[in-house]
This record gives C-alpha cells, sequence and structure tokens, in this order.
C-alpha cells in the first residue's frame, strides 16, 4: 500500500504504539499513580503486582506496535494489529459488564474510549489487509 493509506496506517500504528508505552511506563514505574485514576479504582482492590505486570505487558505491545511501523512489514503490522485486539477486546467486554459504580456520564466516556480502542485498530487491521499488508517501504524489498 502507498499514499494516502499507507500514511493513515503508520499514523494509526504510531498513535497505539505511543499510547501503549505511555500507559505501559506509567503502569509500571508508577502504578499506585495509575490506579488512582478515574475508572481504574471503581474496581477495588489495589494490587501492586498486577498494575506493574500490565505495565510491562502494554510496553511489551508498544515495542510490537513500534517495530511494525519501523519495518513496514506485513506480517508484523497484522499481528501487532491483532494482538491488539486480543486484549482491546476483552477489555471492553469486561468494563462494559462492570459500569453499575460509576456515574452515566463517566461510563459513557469510558464506553467511548473503550470502543475507540477497538475500532481504530480493527479499522487499521482491515486497511493492511485490504493493501496486501504493506504500510510502505523506503528500501526495496529484499531479493530471495
Amino acid at each position: 500500500m502507498s499514499g494516502r493509506g499507507a500514511g493513515v496506517l503508520r499514523g494509526g500504528l504510531l498513535t497505539l504504539a505511543a499510547t501503549q508505552v505511555t500507559v505501559g511506563c506509567w503502569q509500571l514505574f508508577a502504578p499506585h499513580s495509575f490506579y488512582g485514576v478515574l475508572w481504574v479504582s471503581d474496581l477495588p482492590p489495589y494490587n501492586e503486582h498486577m498494575m506493574r505486570d500490565l505495565g510491562a505487558m502494554s510496553l511489551a505491545l508498544g515495542v510490537v506496535l513500534a517495530a511494525g511501523v519501523r519495518s513496514a512489514e506485513p506480517l508484523l503490522v497484522s499481528v501487532g494489529l491483532a494482538a491488539y485486539l486480543t486484549f482491546s477486546v476483552p477489555h471492553l467486554v469486561f468494563h462494559s459488564a462492570h459500569l453499575e459504580q460509576m456515574t452515566a456520564g463517566s461510563a459513557a466516556t469510558l464506553m467511548a474510549l473503550l470502543g475507540a480502542g477497538v475500532i481504530a485498530p480493527a479499522a487499521l487491521l482491515w486497511l493492511s489487509l485490504r493493501g496486501g499488508g504493506q504500510v510502505r517501504r523506503d528500501r526495496p524489498a529484499p531479493r530471495p
């Protein structure tokens, strides 16, 4: 894929990677601070071990997504997006079943954010597969 579609795909991957790295660093290095944020503390109890593990996993996913941006390898792009969806879909489903302690506005905001976390990578995966998975190559493909 080249042109506008590749730019959208690459920009989307970069946005997802940056989000995962940012959230992952926050969870890993300041877990209590992250837990105190709206929505997270609505589901006690606090567990530092789980917060740090989730942060490390988010960082790992960010690395895979960033590698997809950097390499533009179709398989890596697709696997990174599929991995993101493997997390974000169950995350959305879980939270959609645990909204009872939230105000209507807070619940709507959370569902919108988590929904975007499913729709965006799903659209990027569709875009990557529609274009044969090619993001864009800045260098010639290796010869077999």
